[in-house]
């Protein structure tokens, strides 16, 4: 379980400073791949990897993955972005597959079922940038949101649609982390410059 500390409070707080926290365990990341072929085995899982080594390229800190393939039913992906924020206790929760208009698609369902609070600003994003490459990126249903002390972001399936959503919201996501009490993620800044207020 990944906890940050203060001295002086010995109680987690939201925002967090690089040179005042203590980090007990390593980070832990979730890569949730949602397909039911992939999942049978019928067709090699691509996205969950590209997300891996989009992720292995961009951070700087130690980290670990905790991935999983499930079908796209709703039951278990609600389950699997359960076991992840709460026992997993992953800071970051990437999904890929299911947002997508189609009767199986039910990712963005299950997020939202699962969150406390939605952050919308994240689809608006991804889909404005994949819109100046595919005009169906108006089709696709990404959200993201936060539980308990874990971001969770919808991706598309695609490989290069994958890197492309994730290095739009980058940024950001390290300091939405620390505002929900988070681990401390960085980031190589000539690949991705991640936010933070300079006080």
């Amino acid at each position: 379980m990944s906890l940050v500390y203060f001295p002086e409070r010995r109680q987690p707080r939201k925002t967090v400073n690089p040179r005042e926290f203590l980090v007990t365990a390593s980070i832990k990341i979730g890569i949730l791949t949602i397909s039911d072929r992939a999942s049978q085995g019928v067709y090699e899982d691509r996205g969950g990897p590209a997300i891996r080594d989009y992720l292995k390229e961009v951070l700087s800190c130690e980290w670990e993955a905790v991935a999983r393939i499930i079908p796209d039913e709703r039951h278990l992906i609600e389950q699997h972005l359960r076991l992840m924020c709460d026992e997993d206790k992953c800071g970051f929760i990437v999904t890929t597959g299911g947002t997508g208009p189609s009767l199986r698609d039910v990712t963005p369902e299950a997020t939202e079922a699962i969150c406390e609070k939605m952050l919308p600003g994240f689809g608006e994003l991804m889909r404005a940038v994949s819109l100046k490459i595919v005009t169906t990126a108006i089709l696709s249903r990404q959200t993201a949101g936060v539980r308990g002390q874990s971001l969770i972001v919808n991706l598309p399936g695609k490989p290069s649609a994958i890197r492309d959503c994730l290095q739009a919201v980058m940024p950001a996501v390290p300091y939405c982390i620390d505002l929900i009490g988070g681990p401390f993620l960085t980031t190589h800044e000539a690949i991705v410059k991640a936010f933070r207020p300079k006080s």
